[in-house]
């Protein structure tokens, strides 16, 4: 592909019955665009049909008239789509506490241009980040948490994301629990990521109950946040295995190193439109 061709992703979404696929491509094809890559689910037990299409055009069109024809295609299906050029980035509004690893693997890989993103701002309920995050010319906020000033902080949160016009939150090991308003407010746009022994193990050292309980597989989850704590749609796990060899403290390195790509994968398949929340899961069309 030349680098002139511009280049934009469909999402749909939609009950799922026949023709959806004829429709749609017979129109892009239609409007000369040229399909680059495809990807489609039909879900049995929920009947929804999930698909996601990468074109392009290699020379002059009219995006404003493709999306007024795409939304005639979509309405006998009743479709939830969008239409989005894939050289604008998500902006990102990433939330952090004092563990840093992920918010460092992300700020690392969106300097070194894997991450398809554009990091708006940072903010922390502590101030331990500042200096990194300002190192990489990223404005800090920090707004500290207490019982009493938690609801109106989470009100500076959602300011920022209205006025920067953040397109997904991400939870980089932010060791608070947002109000259900907040998590209502923030649906759909906002990922965490926690240690894969929840339930099982929770509180502050689960790396250390899980020690003494001998596991044999540690791992992290990345999911959407929801109102119900940790049990949001899953976009992505992974794990490693571990033996009595390992020690508590080297549980937690190899932990955070999982914690740091499972987040990383997920931020970047929501990023690049991947990601379909399909009831209580996800359908994710991994590269």
């Amino acid at each position: 592909m030349t680098q002139d061709r511009k280049v934009y992703v469909l999402t749909v979404e939609c009950p799922d019955r026949p023709g959806i696929v004829a429709k749609t491509s017979t129109f892009l094809y239609e409007a000369g665009a040229s399909i680059d890559e495809a990807a489609q689910f039909g879900d049995p037990d929920t009947q929804r049909f999930f698909a996601r299409v990468v074109f392009s055009f290699g020379g002059e069109h009219d995006l404003d008239a493709i999306r007024e024809g795409m939304a005639a295609v979509a309405a006998p299906f009743d479709m939830i789509w969008t239409v989005s050029p894939t050289d604008v980035p998500m902006k990102l509004l990433i939330a952090v506490s004092r563990f840093g690893h992920c918010l460092n693997d992300l700020l690392h890989r969106w300097r070194a241009g894997s991450l398809p993103v554009d990091i708006a701002a940072v903010i922390s309920n502590h101030d331990d980040m500042r200096s990194l995050v300002e190192w990489h010319g990223i404005p800090y906020h920090h707004l500290p948490v207490t019982k009493s000033t938690k609801a109106a902080q989470e009100q500076k949160l959602l300011a920022l994301v209205d006025s920067l016009d953040i397109d997904l939150v991400v939870l980089a090991r932010y060791m608070q629990i947002l109000t259900p308003a907040t998590c209502a407010a923030l649906s759909r746009k906002c990922i965490n990521i926690h240690h894969s022994f929840l339930p099982s193990f929770k509180g502050a050292r689960p790396y250390h109950a899980a020690h003494d309980k001998g596991v044999k597989l540690i791992g992290a989850t990345a999911h959407y946040v929801t109102s119900d704590l940790d049990e949001g749609p899953i976009i992505e796990q992974d794990v490693k295995r571990v033996s009595h060899a390992h020690t508590p403290h080297k549980m937690v390195e190899i932990g955070r190193d999982i914690e740091s790509v499972v987040l990383a994968r997920a931020v970047r398949w929501h990023a690049e439109r991947r990601v379909f929340i399909d009831e209580n899961k996800t359908v994710v069309f991994t590269p």
